[in-house]
C-alpha cells in the first residue's frame, strides 16, 4: 500500500516538534552538567577529573540547543512535521529496536539479534521466511566468529548461549 493512499493530514506541527526536541536536549545537557559537577570538573595531579569533558559537552549541548530553540520559533506554525502514517512507520522501527535493547541482557545479543533481523526482514521487508531465517541466523553467527573467535571480544550472552557453551 503506498503512502499516498494513507491519511496525510493532522500530523504534529514542525515548530512544535523542533521546539520539543530542543527543550529535551537542553534538559539532557543540564543533567550532564550537574552530573559532571558531582564527580569533579577540574584538574588534579593526574590531569582532568572524570567530569571535565562531559561538563563542557553538556555546556555545548545546552548552548546549541538554545540556538535551535530560537531558530524553531521562526518556523511556520502551520507547517506539518510529518503525517501520522509517516510517524507510524518510524515507530515500526523504534518500538522493536527498544524491545531488543531491553531483552538483550536476558537473551544475549545473538538470540535477540536473530529475532530482530528475521522479524524485520519478514515484517517490514516482506522477505520470504527462508531468507529471514538465513540472514537472521547468518549475521549473528558471523558476528560471533568475528568478535568472539577472531578479535577475542566477548559480547553479551544469555542463558541459551551459556547452555550451548558459546
Amino acid at each position: 500500500m503506498s503512502e499516498a493512499s494513507h491519511d496525510q493530514s493532522g500530523g504534529p506541527a514542525h515548530r512544535t516538534v523542533e521546539m520539543g526536541v530542543a527543550v529535551a536536549c537542553i534538559i539532557f545537557g543540564i543533567i550532564t552538567i550537574f552530573g559532571s559537577m558531582q564527580v569533579g570538573i577540574g584538574w588534579d595531579a593526574s590531569g582532568p577529573q572524570s567530569g571535565f569533558f562531559p561538563f563542557y559537552l553538556g555546556v555545548i549541548i545546552v548552548l546549541s540547543s538554545l540556538m535551535n530553540l530560537n531558530s524553531a520559533r521562526a518556523i511556520d506554525g502551520e507547517r506539518e512535521f510529518a503525517t501520522w502514517y509517516q510517524l507510524k512507520q518510524v515507530l515500526a522501527v523504534i518500538v522493536p529496536t527498544t524491545v531488543y535493547v531491553f531483552v538483550l541482557p536476558y537473551t544475549g545479543i545473538y538470540i535477540a539479534s536473530m529475532v530482530l533481523i528475521g522479524g524485520f526482514m519478514m515484517w517490514l521487508g516482506k522477505y520470504p521466511l527462508y531468507k529471514a531465517v538465513l540472514y537472521g541466523v547468518g549475521v549473528p553467527v558471523a558476528i560471533y566468529f568475528m568478535f568472539e573467535k577472531w578479535f577475542l571480544v566477548p559480547l553479551p550472552k544469555g542463558p541459551i548461549e551459556y547452555w550451548l557453551g558459546l
